[in-house]
């Protein structure tokens, strides 16, 4: 009888174990969890690339191997994004519907932006990483920014024309679970001043934008920014959450160009876009910054998939940043005296 009550226990137990691994998985755990996920991405890869299917979704099949060795495969849509890498690169960057028919277990991680490199070789890939750090720099600061997960995909063309390849790439939180995950709700995009933004948190997003050497966004024309709204105090200004940083100095992109009117050369060239500021308030949200400073340097240190002297060329970039805002006179003239105006 003993022998047959361990057989029932453990019959129980495999059951149960198979139902736990069938549970539709968690989004905001999704983000949450450290680990890289396999993934493989199966779909019409030509398609992506030609102008008639701009913001259409096509059918799409996706793998997804957990740390844990817990595997989904399930049908998916995938359509591309994006205008200038859309003709510049070989594979434009995608947005995956994970809300298709057929998809049960992603489905609550919704349209999810997949951010992977330009063409296939090392350097590109290389951007990636460096982006996908930038994003976890931005986390270091505040919480309400979004996070991502790093992912191994391969690429399968269903008709064969292009040749199947594998390369790192990462996956942005859904914009309304960022929100959701902060007390906070996201609403139909507006054109909004600047100014009519939370104060604190636009100062610390103009200066990490700064930090990073970022001038690509805009927060009236909702440029490479999301507002989110506090979802008990409905009169409150939003947030700003900025993303997309692959146009920054930090990760000095090939393609990277700054607008004309920016009049810099180069993206490396850093220019504070925030409004004006008393010597207080840069200070205070400088402090964060200073606060954060040996974390920063720690997550990119322990980053290993980027070589020790890509590592050293992005803690070199932020070290001019950080040695500025130590000299007094030179936060004054930068952040308070030449802030914008207009």
């Amino acid at each position: 009888m003993k022998k047959y009550g361990w057989f029932l226990l453990f019959l129980i137990s495999c059951t149960t174990a198979v139902r736990a691994q069938a549970y539709p998985v968690d989004s905001i755990r999704f983000f949450t969890e450290e680990g890289m996920i396999q993934m493989t991405l199966t779909t019409d890869l030509r398609q992506l690339q030609t102008k008639k299917s701009q913001g259409s979704f096509q059918p799409a099949r996706v793998t997804m191997k957990f740390p844990d060795s817990t595997e989904i495969t399930e049908p998916i849509l995938a359509a591309a994004r994006g205008s200038f890498r859309r003709e510049y690169c070989r594979i434009p960057p995608m947005m995956l519907n994970f809300r298709s028919p057929g998809s049960s277990r992603l489905h609550p991680l919704g349209k999810l932006k997949l951010v992977l490199g330009c063409d296939v070789r090392e350097s590109d890939e290389e951007l990636v990483l460096k982006e996908f750090l930038v994003y976890k720099i931005y986390n270091l600061l505040e919480d309400r920014s979004f996070r991502v997960r790093l992912l191994r995909t391969t690429y399968h063309d269903t008709r064969n024309r292009i040749k199947s390849f594998s390369q790192y790439a990462f996956l942005i939180e859904d914009d309304a679970d960022m929100a959701r995950r902060n007390g906070c709700e996201k609403r139909a995009a507006v054109k909004l001043l600047t100014e009519a933004t939370n104060r604190d948190m636009m100062t610390l997003v103009a200066l990490f934008q700064y930090m990073i050497g970022n001038t690509d966004w805009t927060v009236p024309n909702n440029h490479n920014i999301k507002l989110i709204y506090d979802r008990n105090n409905k009169s409150m200004a939003p947030y700003v959450v900025p993303y997309d940083f692959d146009y920054c100095g930090l990760v000095d992109a090939s393609y990277a160009v700054p607008n004309e009117v920016i009049g810099t050369d180069k993206v490396t060239e850093r220019v504070y876009r925030g409004f004006p500021r008393t010597v207080e308030e840069i200070q205070l949200v400088l402090d964060v910054f200073r606060g954060k400073k040996e974390n920063i340097y720690a997550l990119i240190n322990q980053f290993e998939l980027l070589d020790k002297k890509i590592k050293k060329g992005m803690i070199s970039y932020l070290e001019d940043f950080f040695k500025l805002i130590e000299d007094k006179a030179s936060v004054k003239s930068i952040f308070v005296d030449n802030a914008r105006i207009q």
